[in-house]
């Protein structure tokens, strides 16, 4: 049963619990003049999420539908999604419009550069490139600048059925998660690169009010000391220690 909370002004958290992944999948639909989903979540999923979105907007009158990365909890869905609203345009990456999304949907999406930006209505979107960060080579973030919530997909992964929303420490819960992961088959699962900490700085510098996490609590506080603190976390627990 899917659970939605309003986690920013007109901003739903629409979160699915995998019990036997002991894990939160959550996606964020932004109700406004041209509603957009951030995260369509996997085919297996779809029903509920649909049925959530449902009771917000008329399916039909979804109008962007946009993702950090290519990966099946982010975009498994995709297709279904434009079939019930086929006037939705897709907004990812250049890199994800060529190598990957394009052809998966047999159209062209809306390949946004490092910086641009889009309107829903009232809210103004702009796309931060991240390539790597949390993963994959297309990957990237969108930043909500009228409200200033970071829609920012994997980072500050936290596993367990959390709540929606929290000023609490995020980024120990994620180091905790984090640790189990580097024990296992998922050693690598935030790469740390050179790139990793220019990356958490630009988005520091947005100054958050609202962190939009795709994997455990939603976070409000001081979003510009996460994003360092999370930066000191991965390097610690991915990265090197010289």
């Amino acid at each position: 049963m899917a659970v939605t909370t309003e986690i920013a002004p007109n901003i739903y958290r629409i979160s699915v619990f995998a019990q036997s992944g002991n894990l939160q999948f959550n996606h964020f639909l932004v109700k406004d003049d041209e509603p957009l989903l951030f995260h369509t979540g996997l085919r297996g999923m779809h029903s509920e999420i649909r049925e959530a979105v449902s009771k917000l907007i008329r399916l039909s009158e979804l109008r962007h539908i946009s993702f950090s990365h290519f990966e099946s909890d982010e975009c498994g869905s995709l297709n279904e999604w434009l079939a019930a609203a086929p006037k939705a345009d897709v907004i990812c990456s250049q890199v994800g419009a060529l190598v990957c999304v394009n052809d998966f949907i047999g159209r062209e999406s809306r390949a946004l550069t490092d910086g641009g930006t889009f309107e829903t209505g009232k809210y103004r979107f702009r796309y931060c490139r991240t390539p790597h960060l949390p993963h994959g080579w297309d990957a990237g973030v969108l930043f909500e600048e009228t409200q200033r919530t970071l829609l920012c997909s994997d980072l500050f992964h936290q596993n367990g059925d959390v709540e929606p929303l929290s000023s609490a420490d995020v980024v120990g819960r994620s180091r905790q998660a984090m640790k189990e992961y580097q024990a296992g088959i998922l050693a690598e699962y935030v790469p740390y690169t050179p790139h990793t900490a220019q990356n958490l700085k630009k988005l520091a510098e947005l100054n958050p009010k609202t962190l939009a996490i795709m994997h455990g609590s939603s976070f409000t506080g001081d979003c510009a000391r996460a994003l360092d603190d999370l930066n000191v976390m991965l390097r610690e627990v991915f990265g090197t220690q010289d």
